[in-house]
């Protein structure tokens, strides 16, 4: 897989990374994990070039980060490891459908210690990229963010990231130390960022990382109905998942696997190499924790979509329903 650079100045990745958090978060939480099978994914993303690995230290909450450190056991070289602060788990079973319950935390004092709970879970001496998960509305950033940028002085943590955030957000970031990226999600289902978020980071030499950028599994074509999710899982909750919202959006789906059958590709790899294509700065860390899926999302880096295809896939309505 080609590589690229993170922001100007940050570490390089292959363009397509792989997200963490599913397989131990979230997704069909009744469901067994099976961490195996789990730490097989990340061997394999690597051996495959998807060396940016994502994760959280409120995801599990906090096992994410101890699979992804046995996972890399011996392996640590390979990666770029990016996770992430300013969230905290409040009851680790009491969220709708089985998720933990969590809230924004970030004060520095949290800061500080979260930082030495993350290397100790990861076994490791440093953090490639550290993000703000979400930004307190109780905290100033720059508060947070110069808590942050402690770490990266002491060693901690070679560069710092934001998720969620807007421009102005962004700007009061960067007065206090670089900002190397930008976690939103992206998708052909969740456009927002391109009014600004996207044409800044490109300006500022911003690396964008968008998260759920197969649209929850929606765009790759695996649920047309909202009886296929499993009891407990977050897309429950979700608007666009609602099914008369989703029977609407199928129509999202059913554009994108036109393009990918024309191309002979498959719909995840035509939603990935659609957020490739949006610049040199755009890397995509879809999650999952099957191989096969995996393999795919990987085999996205070598599509290449032609100008009609583009336009054709810009020109898709925007979704029925909110992102929450």
């Amino acid at each position: 897989m080609r590589n690229t650079t993170l922001g100007a100045d940050g570490p390089q990745v292959g363009v397509i990374g792989l997200g963490a958090m599913g397989m131990s978060f979230a997704y069909d939480m009744a469901a067994p994990r099976d961490e195996a099978t789990s730490v097989s994914v990340i061997h394999q993303a690597l051996d495959l070039g998807m060396t940016l690995i994502d994760t959280a230290d409120v995801y599990g909450p906090y096992t994410n980060e101890e699979l992804l450190g046995r996972a890399l056991a011996g392996r640590r070289d390979r990666a770029v490891i990016a996770t992430k602060v300013g969230m905290e788990a409040i009851d680790p079973t009491g969220g709708p459908g089985g998720s933990p319950l969590v809230r924004p935390n970030g004060r520095p004092g949290h800061v500080r210690a979260a930082i030495d709970g993350s290397l100790r879970r990861l076994g490791t001496d440093h953090v490639d990229l550290y993000q703000l998960h979400r930004v307190d509305p109780e905290v100033p950033i720059e508060e947070t963010w110069g808590a942050m940028a402690e770490a990266v002085t002491a060693g901690k943590v070679r560069h710092l990231g934001l998720s969620e955030v807007g421009v102005e957000q962004i700007r009061r970031a960067q007065a206090v130390h670089p900002v190397t990226t930008v976690q939103s999600e992206f998708s052909l289902w969740s456009r927002d960022v391109q009014a600004e978020v996207l044409p800044y980071c490109a300006q500022q030499g911003i690396g964008l990382l968008p998260y759920s950028p197969l649209g929850r599994g929606f765009l790759a074509g695996r649920f047309a109905s909202f009886d296929e999710l499993p009891q407990k899982d977050q897309r429950r909750r979700l608007p666009r998942f609602q099914q008369d919202n989703l029977r609407a959006n199928l129509d999202i789906a059913a554009k994108v696997r036109e393009v990918a059958d024309r191309i002979g590709v498959t719909p995840a790899q035509v939603a990935l190499a659609w957020l490739v294509a949006q610049g040199p700065h755009v890397v995509p860390i879809p999650g999952t924790k099957t191989p096969a899926y995996l393999a795919d999302n990987a085999g996205a880096a070598d599509v290449r979509l032609s100008p009609a295809d583009l336009a054709e896939l810009d020109a898709i309505p925007a979704p029925v329903g909110a992102r929450y």
